[in-house]
């Protein structure tokens, strides 16, 4: 069987698709009026009759049996309505955002500054991934925000395409498993949607907890966004820890450098002032520490040990440092809880007052850090993108009652560069504008990414009523960051 590719994501026309659920949803209609007609009319009939004999004994059953296999058709043919319904809002959602994100790549995405970045070419595979390119090639090369984003809406398309290729193949399943494969007995398998068919593989990509590897982990993450709300509060429930270990509330934002950076590393020759620069900044990260800027040590020391490996930013320490970002959180929070909690309310009643859980995000907005008032951070990060994700649960309580909970975390992320006309003073060491992003481009230091998220926190939104109560935020990390700090990277 050929492999379900982005040119049938694109090209699929769901329209054919939609007039078979309205088909099936008729012959629903019908069979349930034959089932009524057959329950209260030949079979009703045929009970109350007063006759005996032979005869009479083979037509009643004849008629219980009738009457049954007219139940179980109509309620197969229920069953595969539902499966095509679902099946159908679903492709038609996944297909709607591939055609808008696959829009905004060719658009092209303006940076930090505004500036608009040159549009990216999307193509097809043709084995199920997604091939995305510039569309005009750069004379200076390929930044890295447009690496990022190539690699972004690559990724993107591509895991919208499996996740259109995993809803064809629960369908064909679900399908399956309603007819039974015998012509002559119908009713095999009750669905009411995919559902039945996905939580159980959720269930077991959940167990995995943290051993779960990426591709498992994308798997759950579009399971999740598969299942109704019903299925995911019964998969919540039970596997919790495990979602939140496997990294069910990593943002689903764009994730990519903020703006172009100095360049390609290693793209210009080495001079006298450039090795005075690298002995600089390593006098830098030692009077970084001393004055306690652990971080922006840290992060000073990572550049000029030139890997441009990926940094973990300790997202509750930032928060334990920062009372505005604190501010900013909690008031972000707060601000996005009534519509989560009503939204989350809207589903609990819609599914007769049993547990639902809903994944709610915010848009990223910057965040920068002021060099007076927390000048470790300031140079540490300077501004990153902030966002919150999380799961707003609601369950009854012993009277049916709701009670609605949001389990939460705080996400950020930027990329560690030095822009032209980027300088730096800490201590006695200064270094002036433009000379720490040219040890990227000379090849003695280099650009990295950096992200992380806070510890996940439980804030109530009340039960009946709201709870007005503050927002539940990170506690103290414990950690000071500095040299004492058991749990602080050993090379630092």
């Amino acid at each position: 069987m050929e492999k379900f590719t982005y040119t049938d994501l694109m090209e699929l026309d769901l329209g054919r698709l939609a007039a078979a659920v309205s088909d099936w949803k008729g012959m629903t209609d019908r069979l349930s009026e034959l089932t009524g007609d057959a329950r209260d009319g030949l079979l009703k009939k045929s009970e109350t009759a007063r006759w005996q004999g032979v005869n009479a004994t083979v037509t009643r059953d004849f008629v219980r049996k009738t009457a049954k296999e007219i139940g179980d058709l109509a309620l197969q043919s229920r069953s595969i309505h539902a499966v095509l319904a679902d099946a159908h809002g679903e492709l038609t959602r996944v297909q709607k955002q591939a055609r808008e994100l696959a829009a905004e790549a060719r658009a092209g995405d303006p940076d930090r500054s505004g500036e608009p970045d040159m549009g990216l070419m999307v193509s097809d595979g043709g084995d199920g991934t997604v091939l995305v390119t510039e569309s005009i090639c750069d004379v200076e090369g390929t930044s890295r925000r447009t690496q990022d984003l190539m690699q972004y809406y690559a990724d993107a398309l591509t895991a919208l395409v499996s996740h259109a290729a995993e809803i064809d193949a629960a369908t064909v399943r679900a399908l399956k498993a309603c007819h039974g494969g015998d012509p002559h007995n119908a009713g095999h398998a009750v669905y009411t949607s995919l559902d039945r068919d996905q939580l159980p593989r959720a269930m077991r990509l959940a167990a995995l907890g943290g051993q779960a590897d990426s591709r498992q982990r994308a798997e759950l993450s579009r399971l999740w966004e598969s299942l109704g709300p019903e299925a995911r509060g019964e998969l919540w429930s039970r596997q919790r820890d495990g979602l939140l270990a496997a990294g069910l509330l990593d943002p689903s934002s764009k994730q990519v450098a903020t703006d172009r950076g100095m360049g390609r590393h290693g793209s210009a020759g080495k001079g006298f002032d450039d090795y005075l620069t690298n002995g600089k900044i390593k006098s830098m990260a030692d009077a970084a520490d001393a004055l306690g800027m652990t971080d922006a040590s840290r992060h000073l020391r990572h550049y000029y040990r030139n890997s441009g490996d990926p940094l973990e930013l300790p997202v509750d320490k930032m928060l334990k440092d920062d009372a505005g970002l604190r501010t900013r959180i909690g008031d972000e929070v707060a601000a996005k809880s009534p519509q989560w909690r009503e939204d989350a309310l809207e589903e609990f009643r819609r599914n007769g007052g049993r547990p639902v859980s809903v994944r709610v995000e915010t848009r990223p907005e910057d965040y920068s850090f002021d060099q007076g008032e927390n000048p470790n951070w300031f140079y540490a990060v300077g501004s990153a993108r902030t966002n919150v994700t999380g799961v707003v649960t609601v369950v009854p309580d012993e009277q049916g009652r709701p009670k609605v909970d949001l389990d939460y975390q705080v996400n950020a992320w930027d990329r560690y560069n030095w822009d032209k006309g980027k300088g730096v003073e800490i201590g006695p060491v200064k270094i002036p504008d433009g000379e720490m992003g040219r040890q990227h481009t000379v090849g003695m230091a280099q650009e990295y990414d950096m992200a992380g998220s806070s510890s996940v926190q439980r804030h109530s939104l009340g039960g009946d009523r709201p709870d007005d109560g503050p927002v539940a935020l990170p506690p103290d990390p414990g950690r000071n960051g500095g040299r004492t700090d058991p749990g602080r990277n050993p090379t630092d």
